[in-house]
């Protein structure tokens, strides 16, 4: 341990394998940081364990902090900050999460003593916890306990699906400590009680030097293991498909993931009941209570559990942007993946590229500014596949059954002209709309409509030159929904077109739209923003509070969107779209196609 190594510290430690406990005392001074359970165990695909750690000081304080480590050799100077994406504590190595020592304890100030039950995730390294005084930004370091670590830290963890570039096919993206030199990667997989086959995985990896400024590439910068992945093709649609992450060592034994179950794409067209669930700005947050580095996502846990718990009546999700907020401080990674394992295990988990992934000065953004925390977007292309020809141009479309989805990139030009232009307008024209009714437009900044203040402020209501391009390819190709996150609401417009509302309905659309709908789908755990007071024309329903958004396509007729709390799971808003195909061809403002007199 570098810095000051406290030894007035105990570790007790419970024995997965023997069911029996040990202590081993450091000194026998009086003053105790202890581990009520320590050896941790990754066994039957246990990724995560609480652990309960005791804690006295002589001199306690309000400000005084518990800090989690890992690895647990860390650097306990004090590090300025760079930049404005450089937060306390000011630590030249990062806490993975950090708790002060009152939270749970109200009579830690007089007696000293507190006790703190914390949440460990497998993150390929040993842990530590220190105690702190001087709070966060003059931190001082007064005793370190021992080290605990999971039975095999470098195991294979939380799996992440994702559509492929065929609709046949899924990607098992996942995390571990072996490097392809140390261990072969590879998806033993099948349909459901039917034999197993085996298909191999590539491996990627990013380095500090990979990132483009602070605190990413120095206080935040944390080993993001290796991240694999495997193609699972030639599926048949809707069949159920069990599957299981492995890694064979050079000595030929096998490390194995717990199993999974997923479920196979529909075929494009496929007239099946399918289930789509669709959020911006989720984050991540601690189930114990701790803080972390950019700790603003209130309403996360909310939203995943929400979706958690209606998995079952779900098919895909799409994540639209501002992933997990690390902002550069890089083990939150690992917090987020481990977070939203029970979804991406399952379903496709399919994201969008958001400011705090990519945007940072000087390297090809289109906003020049430090959301990303200097990451730049390279850990959320790696940790996380899409289907995109070049995931640095995170832009891509996919299928699922009788819905077209077409998913842009704000973080990068969109106007006309410019290499993202041409996929969109080849994504909305690619659709078949006998097969494939449901053509969807996705982005994580407000390319259409918003009530929100600092938009309001600028005038513009949307992303300035958001929608200019944009609006003739939506209504030449008759887009039904356009989704977007970035502002921290919720609101939906009647359908639209040049800021005209095409129709006066606002729950049961049937026909031509004659406009698209827009809705901002951006409350999906991070702070909540503020409506102008402006009273918008176009504006249907808007609400303050942490959701997500569900589209349940029941036919190539019909399709039912929903809007739900994150606090209840219950639906506060929605709509029904009924049509027939004739309804998709129906001649539109600045949609119709050109005709002649020639007989």
């Amino acid at each position: 341990m570098r810095g000051h190594t406290m030894s007035n510290l105990f570790l007790k430690s419970l024995s997965i394998r023997r069911q029996w406990l040990f202590m081993i005392q450091l000194m026998s001074e009086p003053l105790l940081l202890y581990l009520a359970q320590g050896l941790l165990s990754s066994f039957q695909g246990q990724n995560s364990e609480w652990v309960t750690v005791n804690f006295t000081s002589p001199n306690p304080s309000s400000d005084d902090w518990i800090g989690v480590f890992s690895p647990a050799n860390f650097s306990a100077s004090t590090c300025s900050a760079e930049n404005k994406r450089v937060s306390p504590p000011l630590l030249c190595t990062a806490p993975i999460k950090y708790q002060f020592a009152n939270y749970s304890n109200p009579g830690y100030g007089n007696t000293g003593e507190g006790s703190l039950r914390l949440q460990l995730i497998n993150q390929r390294e040993d842990f530590s916890f220190a105690l702190f005084s001087g709070g966060l930004t003059n931190p001082k370091l007064i005793s370190v306990s021992n080290t605990v670590s999971f039975v095999n830290p470098k195991a294979p963890v939380y799996p992440r699906l994702a559509q492929g570039k065929t609709w046949n096919e899924m990607t098992v993206t996942w995390t571990s400590g072996y490097d392809i030199n140390e261990a072969e990667p590879f998806v033993e997989w099948g349909l459901q009680g039917l034999d197993q086959i085996r298909s191999p995985a590539g491996t990627l990896t990013f380095s500090r030097n990979s990132m483009c400024g602070a605190p990413a590439r120095t206080v935040g910068w944390r080993d993001p293991g290796f991240i694999h992945t495997s193609f699972l093709k030639e599926l048949w649609p809707n069949s159920m498909y069990t599957y299981k992450l492995g890694h064979r060592l050079s000595n030929g034994s096998y490390i194995w993931s717990q199993s999974y179950n997923f479920k196979a794409s529909p075929y494009p067209g496929q007239n099946s009941q399918q289930r789509v669930v669709i959020f911006g700005d989720m984050g991540k947050a601690e189930a114990d209570g701790s803080n972390e580095y950019n700790n603003f996502q209130p309403g996360s846990l909310n939203t995943t559990k929400q979706i958690i718990q209606d998995l079952n009546n779900t098919d895909i999700v799409f994540h639209i942007g501002d992933i997990c907020y690390a902002n550069g401080y890089l083990s939150q990674w690992d917090q987020f993946t481990a977070q939203v394992e029970p979804i991406s295990s399952t379903v496709p988990y399919m994201i969008a590229s958001g400011n705090h992934e990519r945007d940072w000065p000087g390297t090809g953004s289109f906003y020049g500014n430090l959301d990303s925390g200097g990451e730049c977007g390279v850990p959320a292309e790696t940790m996380y596949y899409v289907p995109a020809t070049n995931r640095a141009n995170f832009w891509y479309s996919t299928d699922y059954g009788m819905f077209h989805f077409c998913i842009a990139d704000t973080e990068h030009d969109w106007r006309e002209g410019t290499e993202q232009y041409k996929f969109i307008e080849n994504c909305l024209a690619s659709a078949d709309r006998q097969k494939q009714p449901w053509l969807i437009f996705l982005a994580h900044r407000v390319l259409g409509y918003s009530s929100n203040n600092f938009y309001a402020q600028q005038g513009s209501f949307e992303e300035p030159m958001g929608r200019e391009s944009l609006q003739r390819l939506w209504q030449k190709y008759k887009v039904d929904l356009a989704v977007y996150g970035h502002v921290h609401n919720y609101e939906r417009t009647c359908p639209i077109y040049e800021n005209v509302c095409t129709s006066q309905e606002k729950s049961q659309y049937k026909g031509a739209l004659n406009g698209t709908i827009h809705v901002v789908a951006g409350g999906g755990g991070a702070g909540l923003a503020d409506f102008t007071p402006i009273q918008t024309t176009w504006s249907i329903y808007k609400d303050h509070d942490f959701g997500f958004v569900k589209l349940t396509a029941f036919d190539h007729s019909n399709l039912l969107f929903e809007y739900k709390k994150s606090s209840d799971g219950k639906v506060y808003d929605s709509f029904a779209i009924s049509r027939d195909y004739r309804d998709i061809l129906a001649c539109v403002t600045d949609g119709c196609p050109s005709t002649t007199l020639a007989s």
